[in-house]
């Protein structure tokens, strides 16, 4: 992303003089990532091997918050200022629960102003936010909350509170979700689609807020972890459709796999529990414990009833650890 030449439509840039903070200088704390992957890891394939996107400083050592899939895995980042100077990065944490991820530079980038991480549970449909990647006011985006509710992903992932904004962010990977106090609010982790009731479309962000991080925070600069009891993960894309849920793919050697799910796959059940969207399926698996726990699960096979029972695992443990350079 540093080097395309390419900006947010004029109309939805902000205008500095707006609002009653430095913006100039809150977006200087955004920088541009691109981490590399090696190919033999677990996300290579549904994530490539090469990513881009953004990270915002946080703390005055170095500290930058930025989505975790951005760093997943990852074997070399480079951090990119808005004034040029690039530094190498190390990914001190990934926590695949609330979607965030942690870079530590390992330069110095003079010039750049933390962050503080604001309130976003205050944050409500209608208030005003920047959307911000590397490049100052031409790429930041003058956005609303347009919705807080849950968002369930296909990949084993379900925010309760998630923040959505508009009008979009192009580039919108691990951008800053800046409020109208100059305080971090959230980072940019997807677009999605919906009609706007005129047969229009509407490109949204999903926002993921620093609500989720304030608690886990210490944890992460200590340890690389959460500090919580691992989620239980099955290994398995999952598909949201009309009649339900059907498993899109299955992950080789993880627990969907060794008990005999396949795609196509349609997931009637979680422990009893009927399933019939993403999000009661993440649900429901979560209810049942914490990793390496039994889940027992009824799907629809062919027209035939299947009952299996998958054993949990801990997703970090299929996953690379980046290496300190």
């Amino acid at each position: 992303m540093a080097d395309e030449e390419w900006e947010v439509p004029p109309a939805f840039q902000p205008d500095p003089a707006d609002y009653g903070f430095d913006l100039i200088r809150a977006l200087d704390a955004v920088v541009a990532l691109k981490a590399l992957i090696p190919p033999d890891a677990t996300t290579a394939a549904t994530l490539g091997i090469e990513r881009e996107g953004s990270a915002v400083l946080i703390d005055p050592r170095g500290l930058f918050l930025t989505i975790g899939y951005l760093v997943l895995e990852s074997e070399t980042i480079w951090l990119t200022a808005a004034n040029g100077r690039v530094v190498q990065g190390h990914a001190l944490a990934v926590d695949t629960e609330t979607g965030f991820g942690l870079v530590q530079a390992l330069g110095q980038l003079p010039g750049l102003t933390p962050l503080e991480l604001g309130d976003s549970t205050r944050l409500q449909p209608g208030h005003a936010v920047v959307v911000a990647a590397m490049g100052g006011p031409r790429r930041a985006v003058a956005a609303r909350v347009t919705a807080r509710q849950p968002f369930a992903g296909y990949w084993e992932y379900i925010l309760e509170d998630a923040i959505f904004t508009a009008p979009a962010h192009p580039h919108w990977g691990g951008t800053a979700c800046i409020g109208m106090d100059g305080r971090l609010v959230g980072i940019g982790s997807l677009v999605l689609q919906q009609g706007d009731g005129s047969g229009r479309r509407l490109d949204l962000n999903m926002v993921v807020p620093v609500q989720e991080l304030v608690p886990i925070l210490p944890a992460l600069i200590a340890t690389g972890r959460s500090g919580r009891p691992p989620r239980p993960w099955l290994g398995m894309l999952v598909a949201e459709e009309e009649e339900g849920v059907s498993v899109g793919s299955v992950t080789r050697g993880a627990p969907a796999d060794r008990a005999g799910v396949r795609p196509r796959d349609r997931i009637l059940e979680v422990a009893g529990e009927q399933v019939q969207d993403l999000a009661g399926l993440w649900r429901a698996v979560r209810a049942v414990g914490h990793a390496g726990v039994p889940v027992p699960m009824r799907l629809e096979r062919d027209g035939r009833v299947l009952d299996l029972t998958l054993i949990s695992a801990d997703r970090q443990s299929f996953l690379k650890t980046p290496r300190l350079h």
